[in-house]
């Protein structure tokens, strides 16, 4: 699995910084180059901030210090990546808008794969073949991730389910066992909704595993699992739209893992589910 890149990293972690550390994050994604080639107080004098702040905002990245965010900067900067988030313009054809989103998209899937940490994913793998029971849990836009979750992991042969009323999901959560496995989708990290729906999962025991955009939101924090995907935002489409994108190929990665590892389960799930949707003649 590809580690991944600093800019990445800084991307999708833009929403939780702080002001001084989003001043920090807009100038290394403005001038990578620029901080290959700079010490840690040429780059503090620049934003006039201390050098103990550059250094801390390296460390919360998961860098030891700011020479091997350079380090690591630096094997990224060697092949450029290619700016594909280009702003529509209103002079734009129609043609060139569809290309500049299907660029965004691609961008978003590309930037989601090389963030997923392959041991936390392995253990999600694991946690799910090991459920006897799935539940997915989303709202709004990320309700839909979880209702298309629900529509694939059918098909595994495991019992699951999706709500997206919270009242419902309150009151499945509290039926949940230390034997059943709890999926929080969330953009943000943050809807107040469904961290109460996840406090009531912990407390009934069961494995809990978020996918979100923010390694540091409330949801991925007290998940037991976590998983993260990369959006970011542009003009016309808002970070959480684009995420969705990502979410559900996360989704799909997971649930091909799920029916490969039950192989034979699955087949005759879908064999069974194929034979009661067929047309019957009597």
């Amino acid at each position: 699995m590809s580690t991944p890149n600093c800019l990445t990293q800084i991307r999708s972690s833009y929403g939780q910084f702080s002001e001084k550390e989003k001043k920090i994050a807009d100038y290394m994604l403005e001038h990578p180059q620029d901080i290959i080639h700079s010490s840690i107080t040429e780059v503090a004098d620049r934003l006039q901030v201390a050098d103990a702040t550059v250094f801390r905002f390296c460390k919360r990245l998961g860098y030891k210090g700011f020479q091997a965010f350079k380090i690591a900067l630096a094997s990224d900067v060697v092949e450029p990546l290619q700016d594909i988030h280009e702003t529509i313009a209103q002079d734009d054809s129609s043609i060139q808008i569809a290309q500049k989103v299907f660029q965004s998209n691609i961008s978003t899937l590309e930037d989601t794969r090389h963030v997923l940490d392959e041991k936390n994913f392995q253990l999600v793998v694991e946690a799910l073949l090991a459920a006897r029971r799935i539940e997915f849990f989303g709202n709004g836009g990320s309700g839909i991730v979880a209702m298309d979750a629900h529509h694939k992991f059918i098909r595994t042969g495991k019992p699951s389910i999706a709500y997206t009323d919270t009242h419902f999901q309150l009151m499945s959560a509290s039926q949940l066992t230390a034997d059943d496995v709890a999926v929080f989708i969330s953009h943000s990290g943050t809807n107040k909704d469904l961290l109460q729906v996840m406090n009531v999962a912990k407390e009934a025991g069961c494995v809990t595993i978020s996918l979100t955009d923010y390694a540091k939101s409330a949801l991925s924090e007290r998940a037991d699992l976590s998983l993260h995907t990369v959006s970011i935002e542009t003009e016309f489409r808002s970070e959480s739209l684009s995420s969705r994108i990502a979410q559900l190929s996360v989704i799909d990665a997971l649930y091909v893992n799920v029916m490969m590892k039950r192989h034979e389960q699955s087949k005759a799930s879908l064999q069974r589910m194929r034979s009661a949707i067929s047309e019957k003649k009597y």
